[in-house]
């Protein structure tokens, strides 16, 4: 299970997280107390894809992918969410969520079993995608003498 105390697992999470569930959850820490900056507009871009080939291990540029990032200030805490795609609103919220964690704010803990709730359904879905998607698979045979 991936450990939220981790940025870096926290940003995968949230990245991968769905907007409505980001968007629940940052409204839940938005109480009109505490002031909310936005520090960087969320700004779709383009990020290059770099990717290792598995035959030499060299790095190279697989392509462009569209991303929004957004970072805010809330509770004292800078909050950051990079999210594939045109979504500014997941962005943001997701770098609401962010800020809530890192200043460990009262919705913590429930931030916390959510994204993981939304972590588990998702490995669900690919496992179940990949089970079904394994049937398909062709086996090929070869036409060269075995003896060889």
């Amino acid at each position: 299970m991936p450990d939220l105390t981790d940025r870096t697992e926290r940003f995968e999470l949230i990245a991968a997280c769905d907007d409505s569930t980001l968007v629940e959850l940052a409204e839940d820490v938005l109480d009109g107390e505490t002031p909310l900056k936005i520090v960087q507009e969320p700004k779709p871009q383009l990020l290059m894809h770099r990717v290792r080939e598995p035959v030499e291990r060299r790095p190279f540029n697989l392509g462009e992918v569209l991303v929004t990032a957004a970072e805010v200030s809330f509770a004292g805490e800078r909050g950051f969410a990079m999210v594939a795609g045109k979504a500014e609103t997941k962005a943001v919220s997701g770098a609401i969520v962010d800020a809530a964690v890192e200043a460990d704010h009262d919705a913590t803990e429930r931030i916390c079993t959510r994204l993981r709730e939304a972590h588990t359904d998702r490995e669900a879905t690919r496992r179940r995608q990949w089970n079904e998607s394994r049937a398909t698979t062709v086996q090929f045979e070869t036409m060269e003498d075995e003896d060889e």
